[in-house]
């Protein structure tokens, strides 16, 4: 496992590192192997992601934030393949904001999201990794005055394969700092992997499990202050006047101080801070969104699902066919706001002195947060280093382009030039922060004499969670938001004519994308309309998405899988229905197979889920596993339980007593079966929530006859069948 290194607190503050096992997060690292050869003849830094030690310690740098999906594990597993290093031997440190590490699909920026860690360092980090034995190999045979073909790599040593002389990398570290990287570096081939591919524990779970990994809440420097914020009630209400005679009174705090988000009051202690926030007398101005709701905003997308939106897609004549159609069937389906509610609430420590500013928090969006913070402080955004921590949990909420929760405690460090940590309570997290939206669809699709679907008709009515955003021009085609239709407006299925139109309503409420984004929604309308057309057309539901998948052979392939697992073709245990869905999100292709049963009192038992993933070429088994389950505990608590509501503009929801999350005793067994596949690798940690909703709304379907259109799952309903 990594190598617990210890460090005083003095030396702590000296190096700007936080040191969480054999895990270095923060540390700023020099980029070119020049500047850091000159600084130390006893660092070998061939790129910016490697650097190893005359110690033999190698250290990989990693410009993924790790939330839990296993980045600290399966970036170094790229590297480590080509390197030819022991992977259970290296140090992970998280990477300094640089262009360097920036995303290489996303331009000018660095960040996470999108399921792409994987598939964006590919390529990259083996590139790296593969450079850096060269350069190894090339200063042992410059040492053994032999040519470098001779020689090869091999758990962190150099071997002479005639002679059979050994140098350890770190042995050969000054005299490779003095190499010039390779132009060309020829990978692996996949049948020669030593390591990905294999089942890898996660680096960083020792950590994890003896509680002395680091994240952005338990960081703390000397002098620091905590502080919360009362936020508006109502989105968008301004501060119309404010005391704070009774909140100053409170022992441990220290100032109260208005910013854009609020009045925060500062304090010794979270306990002070929390009685200050109660002491506050404010009076808000609460705007134009004081009247929203969820009732009145359901009425208002239902009549917009009924008129043409904008097209964004048009095969054939779907209109005109659908009106010929001997059976015709329309549906409309419901989706409500979701928040995030990360396990670790949102924070951000700033700490800032004369030209130059130190920020901890765990960001998805390093360089956007880096700059905000930047254009707020008026200082230059080299000035400015954002360290990176772990992320107790992210699901977007922690990759924010209006960089939220760090503009806030820049503006409170800014204000008081002493160093402050700003934390989110869950009430602040699940009432004022941002959301999944709200989606309203109607569906419609003819099925001729036969059976035959011929028409497909789908208006999607929701907000945009681009709009106004730095990804908006790339995101955004012909007028149409794509993350608005993706799962809807490229379905695989075999249908000659379709039709499929998006309406943006500008609402006052925050949204910002959310575990899966757009697929999260459209898959349980596609999924679960599909179901209502066989049921209709007297067909077996499994062999209807089948029949219309002929063009699409991976999909196929994960339905047949899942099917197979599942026993499709044998009767379901009495009292239990079976359900099935696919889905292709982020690259990846799943199938998921539930089964159910329905208690007396309507609430509804998730017995068991199959998942089928061909995500391309797998790098680590466990983690692919991993995320199937974490994404099907995800999507079960959004289906079974999730709802943001809104009234008189307020958010009903405040914690999880009435937001709550899937619980040791709603867990179903879940067994995950991948494919093996030689295709580029694709996403995992988002493509396992779409399917788990429609699956299981279709075993409720078999099992009672109800079909179920609108999340969550209404037990009320189910309770009188």
């Amino acid at each position: 496992m990594s190598k617990i290194f210890n460090i005083s607190r003095r030396e702590f503050l000296k190096t700007g590192a936080i040191i969480s096992g054999g895990l270095i997060l923060g540390f700023s690292l020099p980029l070119s192997a020049e500047s850091l050869a000159k600084k130390s003849a006893k660092i070998f830094a061939p790129n910016a992601f490697i650097r190893v030690g005359t110690d033999n310690i190698i250290t990989i740098i990693v410009n993924k934030s790790e939330m839990g999906q296993g980045v600290y594990t399966s970036l170094p597993m790229l590297i480590a393949e080509e390197l030819e290093c022991d992977i259970s031997k290296v140090k992970i440190q998280s990477a300094p904001v640089d262009p360097a590490y920036n995303h290489t699909e996303w331009g000018h920026v660095q960040g996470t999201g999108g399921s792409s860690s994987v598939r964006s360092t590919w390529v990259q980090f083996r590139k790296a990794g593969a450079s850096a034995r060269m350069m190894l190999i090339a200063a042992a045979a410059n040492i053994w005055k032999v040519d470098p073909s001779e020689c090869s790599a091999e758990k962190g040593f150099v071997i002479h394969n005639k002679t059979k002389k050994r140098r350890s990398f770190g042995s050969l570290a000054e005299k490779a700092s003095h190499l010039k990287p390779p132009k060309d570096v020829s990978l692996k081939s996949p049948e020669n992997f030593k390591i990905i591919g294999k089942p890898t524990k996660h680096l960083d779970a020792k950590e994890k499990v003896n509680g002395t990994a680091i994240f952005g809440i338990d960081v703390k420097v000397p002098g620091m202050l905590t502080t919360l914020i009362a936020r508006p009630p109502v989105f968008g209400a301004k501060v119309k006047g404010f005391s704070d005679e009774k909140t100053l009174q409170v022992k441990g705090v220290t100032n109260v101080v208005q910013i854009p988000s609020g009045i925060a009051v500062v304090a010794k202690d979270f306990w002070s801070a929390y009685k200050g926030i109660e002491a506050l007398d404010i009076k808000w101005d609460e705007g134009n969104n004081a009247g929203l709701s969820t009732d009145a905003m359901r009425s208002h997308y239902s009549s917009l699902a009924k008129t043409p939106g904008v097209v964004a897609r048009k095969e054939g004549e779907a209109k005109q066919e659908f009106m010929k159609a001997a059976k015709q069937i329309t549906a409309e389906y419901e989706v409500p706001y979701l928040a995030h509610a990360p396990m670790e609430t949102l924070n951000c420590l700033v700490d800032l002195k004369d030209n130059r500013c130190d920020i901890w928090t765990g960001t998805q969006l390093q360089t956007i947060d880096r700059n905000s913070a930047a254009a707020i402080l008026g200082l230059k955004q080299e000035n400015v280093h954002l360290h990176t921590t772990f992320l107790g949990g992210g699901f977007g909420r922690r990759a924010n382009p209006h960089s939220d929760f760090v503009s806030e405690a820049v503006h409170i460090a800014k204000a008081l030039k002493k160093p402050v940590k700003v934390i989110w309570t869950r009430e602040d997290d699940i009432k004022g922060g941002y959301y999944r939206p709200m989606w309203y669809d109607r569906i419609s699709a003819g099925i001729d004499d036969k059976g035959t679907l011929t028409a497909w008709m789908h208006t999607i009515v929701g907000q945009s969670v681009i709009e106004g955003t730095p990804f908006e021009q790339a995101e955004k085609k012909n007028g149409v938001d794509e993350t608005s239709v993706e799962g809807a407006n490229d379905i695989p299925y075999n249908i000659p004519n379709i039709l499929v139109d998006l309406h943006s309503p500008k609402v006052g409420v925050p949204v910002l994308w959310w575990r899966s984004v757009g697929h999260s929604h459209t898959a349980f309308v596609v999924e679960s309309f599909i179901d209502e057309i066989a049921h209709a057309a007297n067909k077996d539901p499994y062999e209807f998405r089948r029949m219309l998948l002929k063009n699409h052979p991976r999909h196929k392939a994960v339905l047949e899988l899942a099917a197979e697992k599942a026993g499709w073709d044998k009767p379901v245990e009495k009292g239990k229905g079976r359900g099935i869905s696919v889905h292709k999100s982020f690259g990846s292709f799943i199938a998921q197979a539930a089964e159910v049963s329905v208690e007396k009192s309507g609430e509804v038992r998730v017995h068991k889920v199959i998942c089928s993933i061909d995500c391309g070429r797998v790098v680590n088994p466990s983690t692919v596993a991993a995320q199937m389950e974490s994404g099907i505990v995800f999507g079960l608590s959004a289906a079974l339980f999730g709802s943001i509501t809104l009234k008189n503009g307020r958010v009903e929801q405040s914690n999880f007593h009435d937001y709550p999350m899937l619980s040791m005793k709603n867990m179903p067994k879940v067994e995950v079966h991948i494919v093996k596949s030689e295709a580029t690798p694709e996403g995992v940690g988002e493509p396992g929530v779409p399917p788990i909703a429609p699956a299981v709304c279709n075993a409720i379907f078999a099992l009672t006859g109800k079909r179920i259109r609108r999340l969550p799952i209404d037990k009320n309903e189910l309770k009188r069948i």
